[in-house]
């Protein structure tokens, strides 16, 4: 297959590429700048210069490909304080994407989260998300991509787990660690019971590869290889590794993270890996922590 992915030289993008690659597909990667352009054309994969805005780009290059895995989307707008606007753009590039694949079967294979699924029972693949979550725009959009699949695109979304980690993570659990690090505190909301998903980065990105090459049309998959970790286990590394105390906080300890440092997901992947055999071998998330985040300061 040649496979177009926006957010190529994201962090999920950057290993969802080498493994596409090294399975021998052929890769078309968005790039935005002359530096993302340099990193994918490292790789392998030929380059696209431009951006979600660039909605004619889009549909042109998903066109002359022979499907989609959509990973980019607007975090520096969102976390800036204009979710809103992200998920419009993310919607636009979307519509574009998937216009020149209508009728054709081919797949347009999208990021969704589990964040937008906090109540503390565990969530299977065909339940929809909570309609009362900060998160909602972008779920929304999720069912929108698989109602795509009535005009005969292949539409897949991968729910990936909050913490997706691994070497090089400059996500929400090195922010995590950072925070820790610049406080003084590994810091939990209340009692630290709730619980986060987790995958490590290359798991989740084989879990990309496997949607786009088979998955059926309208499929929802987890990528989620722990169903829930509890949140005072993860700051209780943290705290151990930066000898500083783990204790209760309030969620603005942790800045714009806060929105997140409360919520209770818990995240089940039975159907995903009978479905397509997807079977995690990376290491948990707590190795993890030991392993990657504590040699140098966590990215910010």
């Amino acid at each position: 297959m040649h496979v177009l992915v926006t957010g190529a030289t994201g962090w999920v993008g950057s290993a969802v590429v080498p493994e596409l690659l090294g399975a021998g597909h052929r890769v078309s990667g968005l790039a935005r700048s002359d530096a993302s352009a340099a990193a994918l054309a490292a790789t392998g994969a030929a380059v696209v210069r431009g951006s979600l805005d660039d909605l004619d780009l889009l549909s042109d290059a998903a066109g002359r490909s022979d499907g989609v895995v959509h990973l980019a989307f607007k975090h520096d707008v969102a976390f800036g304080g204009d979710f809103p606007a992200a998920v419009a753009a993310d919607r636009a590039a979307i519509t574009a994407l998937a216009a020149p694949l209508a009728g054709t079967g081919r797949p347009l294979v999208v990021a969704s989260g589990l964040a937008g699924h906090s109540g503390g029972v565990a969530v299977e693949e065909t339940d929809a998300p909570f309609t009362d979550s900060g998160t909602t725009g972008r779920m929304r959009t999720e069912q929108e991509v698989l109602g795509l699949a009535a005009s005969g695109v292949r539409t897949v979304s991968v729910r990936l787990a909050p913490t997706v980690h691994g070497a090089g993570d400059h996500g929400l659990i090195s922010t995590f660690v950072d925070v820790a690090r610049r406080t003084g505190v590994a810091g939990h909301v209340g009692d630290g019971g709730n619980h986060w998903p987790a995958v490590h980065v290359t798991d989740a990105a084989r879990l990309f590869r496997l949607g786009c090459e088979s998955a059926p049309a309208g499929t929802v998959l987890h990528a989620a290889a722990e169903q829930g970790v509890a949140m005072r286990e993860i700051a209780g590394v943290i705290g151990r590794y930066l000898d500083v105390p783990v204790r209760s906080v309030e969620p603005e300890h942790f800045g714009w993270l806060g929105a997140f440092a409360g919520l209770d997901v818990i995240a089940r992947s039975e159907r995903t890996r009978q479905l397509l055999g997807w079977e995690p071998a990376g290491p948990g998330l707590l190795d993890d922590l030991g392993r990657h985040y504590f040699t140098v300061p966590a990215a910010r």
